[in-house]
């Protein structure tokens, strides 16, 4: 976000995180190969640039979690469960195990959405409890640091363990009380998705704005990137008026598209409208293009989630409003379109997670409001995220150290995280109950199966995303308009 000399994204934080931890680099199956604290030997060292530990660990964290979500995925589909176990109701536990366990034979099937509810919960639990351990950890070298970095043989038989326990727990104790855990998980990530979401745009906005005032090679960048992101935009609502309505029948999503275009228009319209540039100066086409991308974005996952509609057409009961079934021919099921819907979804819980881990270490508690007011001193093409902000002090003026001064390398005892540990593993519990009430249909977790999660949907789960993208709406046009009610005159606009 700012123009430092060693500013990077907080996904690819090398030098960043080098220059925080200054502790021991560690390739990543060299830490596989330590269950504690002991370096690992020189043989595991290579001529590819070296990675940070707390690097390494963040990749480890994400297969980890990548895995779990991609058994759940194997676990939900009954096409994996008939030809793979033979099972056409699901895989049972044995009943001799099952009688030793619970005292009776009504065992808990280790298939569909209970497999799920207690793999998620035994990977949210193990991120709950790191988290907790980890709260008010600043420094690298504090033996609480060694929690989150090493250890990894013991944690991956803890979390196996947890998910384990989670089996023997039977389905009326389980379900639903976890149930409503889920809901309020997800919901909580989803609005932590859209403030990184806005946040994400109005950095990117303000930062470029600032070389936009002073070279015009910025200001083309400007405007190059704002058409990009429009003409995205645009194409995404053609592609969903062309394959999401049908002139015989689907009038809600007609009217949620054209909700949605106007909604986008209204943002970009009052992003440089003269009162708000009056309050705020550096406001622009550019983060209305992007909000209005992730605006596209949301009403494709909302539309994507409903349920079919049937209509008699010409004598015919045709299925409508969802791709491949507009057509005078037999509904086909889209696997390209669950795969498209299943990856976006989780390129931005990965996002989420590192980047709300990245602004908490930077900014310190209150990052979700201080991320909004931090002003650039010079542009930069990294823009994810200001790394000159001490973790915590409060700045919120936008005073940036100097980076043409050389700072001294601070003590050991002074060093600071690369990212919030706690933080981290926190946003992926939020993660971990977001993935489960998506793959379960959310309200309606009974008989859920993958084949219907993202092809065929549910009205539970069009309704959430839905709310989603107003609630985007909602938050960015609070953005917007929040500085209009400070009676203090805003700064003047560059010329």
């Amino acid at each position: 976000m700012v123009g430092a000399k060693s500013t990077i994204g907080p996904s690819t934080s090398v030098g960043l995180a080098q220059q925080h931890s200054g502790v021991i680099v560690k390739t990543p199956f060299c830490q596989m190969s330590c269950c504690g604290t002991v370096p690992c030997t020189s043989g595991c060292h290579s001529r590819r640039p070296s990675l940070t530990e707390s690097t390494c660990s963040r990749l480890f964290y994400i297969l980890l979690h990548v895995g779990a979500s991609a058994v759940c995925c194997l676990l939900l589909s009954r096409t994996v469960v008939e030809r793979v176990w033979g099972e056409a109701h699901g895989i049972q536990m044995p009943s001799g195990l099952c009688s030793h366990l619970f005292g009776h034979s009504a065992c808990p099937v280790l298939s569909g959405s209970g497999a799920v509810y207690r793999i998620c919960a035994g990977t949210a639990t193990f991120h709950l409890l790191q988290a907790v351990l980890l709260v008010h950890l600043h420094s690298p070298t504090s033996p609480r640091a060694q929690l989150h970095n090493s250890f990894w043989f013991l944690k991956v038989l803890f979390l196996l363990g947890l998910c384990a326990a989670a089996f023997c727990i039977p389905d009326e104790h389980l379900l639903p009380a976890w149930h409503y855990i889920g809901i309020c998980g997800g919901f909580t990530f989803i609005l932590l998705q859209l403030v990184l979401i806005t946040a994400f745009a109005h950095s990117w906005n303000k930062n470029w704005q600032t070389g936009a005032a002073q070279d015009c090679s910025w200001f083309l960048a400007v405007l190059l990137t704002t058409l990009g992101f429009y003409s995205m935009a645009g194409l995404g609502a053609m592609l969903l008026f062309q394959h999401y309505t049908h002139p015989a029948g689907c009038l809600l999503n007609k009217m949620l598209l054209s909700m949605h275009l106007c909604f986008c228009g209204l943002l970009s319209f009052l992003s440089i409208a003269p009162c708000i540039r009056l309050k705020q100066p550096r406001s622009g086409l550019l983060q209305a293009s992007i909000i209005s991308c992730y605006i596209m974005y949301l009403t494709f996952s909302a539309l994507s989630s409903r349920p079919p509609e049937r209509v008699i057409l010409q004598g015919q009961n045709l299925t409508l409003c969802l791709p491949g079934l507009n057509k005078m021919e037999p509904p086909i099921s889209d696997t390209s379109l669950a795969v498209l819907s299943a990856g976006i979804m989780y390129a931005c819980v990965l996002f989420a997670c590192n980047e709300a881990s990245y602004l908490a270490e930077v900014f310190g508690p209150l990052w979700i409001i201080k991320v909004y007011s931090y002003e650039f001193q010079k542009p930069s093409l990294c823009f994810c995220c200001p790394e000159t902000v001490e973790p915590g002090d409060g700045q919120t003026d936008g005073a940036t150290r100097p980076t043409d001064q050389e700072t001294p390398q601070a003590p050991p005892q002074a060093q600071h995280l690369s990212y919030s540990y706690s933080a981290f593993h926190f946003v992926f519990f939020l993660a971990s109950l977001y993935v489960m009430v998506t793959l379960t249909n959310w309200f309606s977790y009974e008989g859920a199966e993958l084949e219907k999660t993202f092809t065929k949907g549910s009205w539970a789960t069009f309704w959430v995303k839905v709310a989603s993208c107003w609630a985007c709406v909602l938050l960015y046009l609070g953005l917007l308009l929040a500085p209009l009610l400070d009676p203090n005159p805003g700064p003047q606009a560059p010329a």
